[in-house]
């Protein structure tokens, strides 16, 4: 029987270095893989910036260059939005945000927009959505061209009573048997370009970290 405790309490031993030393590994390799997650991040996220406003046109760093801002009734949902701002020899040029279009037909729809220092988009990508394949999928770039009309426009271009898809009075196409995807990711567009409309002083402020990081 003492044979047996003894075995025992050995077999439990050894499971517990396992256990330790398991956890010390993965602790090691988040340590040593968690920046260079992060950098693919960054890179990945400076990617889908550029593809909106050209690397060119601004000279900060864009990524490091954000701030925070919680507005649902313009950007879709309660939680925080990251805002990061472009700027050419410190002055704005452009700036992004991944607002929801809460009103999807299959649910939320998560977008990057792009909207230049003087009210025009610089364009509208989807990040994530969960519509039916075939009908309203045709908001994705890689089903079709149409979240590309929206480069160039702006509350002037169209009016704001043309900011509705067609079927509704309004200047936006809509997809066939699908009206009410497009309807939502037109509605988001319109109201983050009201939002910068209403805050730009808070959006385009001077980069306070950035004097800090110099100094």
């Amino acid at each position: 029987m003492k044979t047996f405790a003894k075995s025992m309490g050995l077999a439990g031993l050894i499971l517990f270095g396992f256990a330790v030393v398991g956890s010390a590994l993965v602790a090691v390799t988040y340590t040593g893989t968690k920046d260079i997650i992060a950098e693919a991040q960054r890179k990945a996220l400076e990617v889908s910036l550029n593809q909106l406003v050209p690397a060119e046109r601004y000279d900060n760093v864009v990524v490091d260059d954000a701030i925070e801002v919680v507005a649902p009734e313009w950007l879709g949902t309660d939680q925080s939005v990251t805002v990061y701002r472009a700027r050419k020899s410190g002055q704005p040029v452009a700036l992004f945000a991944t607002p929801t279009a809460p009103d999807g037909y299959s649910g939320p729809i998560q977008l990057l927009i792009g909207v230049y220092a003087d009210g025009t988009l610089a364009g509208v990508r989807v990040l994530a959505h969960k519509e039916t394949p075939g009908l309203g999928d045709g908001i994705d770039e890689k089903r079709s061209p149409w979240i590309l009309g929206f480069a160039d426009k702006s509350l002037h271009n169209p009016r704001l009573e043309g900011w509705k898809v067609k079927k509704d009075g309004g200047a936006f196409d809509q997809f066939t048997g699908a009206t009410i995807t497009p309807r939502a990711v037109v509605k988001a567009t319109r109201k983050f370009l009201e939002y910068v409309q209403t805050h730009r002083e808070l959006l385009f402020a001077p980069d306070v970290t950035a004097k800090e990081r110099q100094s």
